[in-house]
């Protein structure tokens, strides 16, 4: 029988599915970072036992009846402690409501044992925030985005260019892009104006990819890229993008 370690994650596993609860406490049990305390079968039951149990950490699933696993995790927010959350599931369009209650990962099922540990590691070096760390900052400084298998992380810093692309964005990060389903307007509301800046209905770019601004008559604007390349500027926008350049 495995002990746990004296520093183990009290853990608890919420899954509505009999067969991923089994799954999911064969692959903790390889993690000596991990005491699973306990199982839940639905949310109703994940916030009854996370209030008696006090666990540290909770591996959640996203899609149960009822009470789903977006809904539990804001009910576990307001909890003194507040258990870390990772997020559980078959379904990759959750990721940035999952980001915006602040989980510590999103793994997809079904879940690789080196994935799940990448996600503990994660947890771990939450675990012990210094007494002055900043405040949380209000806007986005990384993206989960679909790449294969699972989930990948991208700092927002490094996103040079964002293009929607129907109920989806592209995010444009060197000379990769990755395609994100979510809507160009609710992720602008996410991005810090200071970095980025919308330039039309489909686009938002990166402040310092700008090289300079182009009049190419009869009221109509360009943005110049670094890399030479040229983007309309939307009537909309204009003023916006002119206000930047101090025009």
């Amino acid at each position: 029988m495995n002990v746990a370690e004296p520093q183990a994650l009290r853990t608890l596993i919420v899954d509505d599915e009999p067969l991923a609860v089994e799954r999911m406490q064969i692959l903790c049990s390889r993690i000596l970072a991990l005491n699973v305390v306990g199982t839940a079968p639905d949310g109703a039951a994940a916030l009854r036992l996370a209030e008696a149990l006090a666990p540290e950490l909770v591996l959640l699933d996203m899609t149960m009846p009822e009470i789903d696993g977006l809904s539990v995790a804001r009910a576990l927010a307001a909890q003194d402690p507040r258990p870390a959350v990772i997020f559980v599931t078959a379904h990759d369009h959750f990721a940035v409501e999952a980001f915006d209650l602040d989980a510590v990962d999103y793994v997809l099922k079904p879940v690789a044992q080196d994935r799940l540990e990448r996600a503990i590691e994660r947890a771990l070096a939450r675990r012990a925030p210094p007494s002055d760390a900043p405040a949380e900052n209000e806007w986005l400084d990384e993206l989960w985005v679909p790449h294969r298998s699972e989930l990948i992380r991208i700092a927002a810093a490094d996103i040079e260019r964002i293009d929607a692309e129907r109920d989806y964005v592209r995010l444009h990060v060197g000379q990769r892009s990755y395609l994100m389903l979510h809507t160009i307007a609710g992720l602008e509301e996410r991005l810090d104006p200071a970095q980025f800046i919308r330039i039309h209905r489909s686009t938002i770019l990166r402040k310092d990819a700008i090289a300079g601004l182009r009049h190419d008559g009869l009221g109509v604007w360009s943005v110049e890229l670094a890399d030479g390349s040229q983007l309309r500027i939307g009537r909309t926008y204009l003023s916006k993008v002119k206000a930047m350049a101090g025009r």
